[in-house]
């Protein structure tokens, strides 16, 4: 009998093999891809992102269930798609310009996921009109940038004004952060939201696309 606490499980221990097993498996045995994504493969990231948050697991950690997830959202994709399951919503995320820094931007990017949030993953030196480009083409209910430099930082402020210059203020949150990022910045430049950790970041998004 298929076991979505089971799935959850050998996710969160990074066991790409098995959880990808389990979920052939539950397939087979007539579970909805839906609830296998939602109580098996989201549940099992929602607690990794947690105990994240809690400095109880570190990036490895994170990096080896996010690809235990992977694995198992692969055989679930044409599923979902054929049933009409869509995303919670859409983020477009990335490096601001100028900065290089990827690290923090690809950990938000999974915890995202790990969401059930669809990720457009902009790499890094993104201008704020790309930024905005792809917000309008996706549909996107939330950009995220992110800056490790002090000097790039202010690149935001641009992102925010682009967001309001064309027309979408109100339509897409803009969320920031970063290491040198702190929230009177993110109010002194008029963004949305911002995020401590990437963790964070996911769970704010989380509740803009509600």
């Amino acid at each position: 009998m298929a076991n979505m606490a089971e799935i959850s499980r050998q996710l969160q221990m990074g066991k790409a093999k098995a959880v990808q097993e389990l979920v052939q498996a539950a397939l087979d045995e007539g579970v909805s891809a839906q609830v296998i994504l939602e109580e098996g493969l989201l549940h099992g990231m929602s607690i990794i992102g947690d105990k994240f948050k809690n400095n109880e697991v570190f990036v490895p950690e994170v990096l080896v269930a996010a690809r235990a997830m992977n694995k198992g959202t692969e055989l679930l994709k044409p599923h979902l798609a054929q049933a009409g399951v869509k995303a919670r919503g859409v983020a477009v995320v990335g490096t601001v310009q100028g900065d290089l820094h990827d690290i923090g931007k690809n950990l938000v990017k999974l915890m995202l996921e790990g969401k059930g949030i669809e990720v457009i993953d902009l790499g890094v030196d993104v201008s704020a009109d790309r930024f905005v480009d792809a917000a309008m083409e996706h549909g996107a209910k939330i950009i995220c940038c992110s800056a490790l430099l002090t000097t790039t930082m202010g690149e935001m402020r641009s992102v925010v004004e682009a967001v309001q210059a064309r027309g979408m203020g109100g339509k897409v949150k803009v969320m920031v952060g970063g290491a040198p990022v702190t929230q009177s910045f993110c109010e002194s430049i008029g963004a949305d939201c911002y995020a401590v950790d990437a963790a964070s970041a996911a769970d704010a998004a989380y509740e803009f696309c509600g």
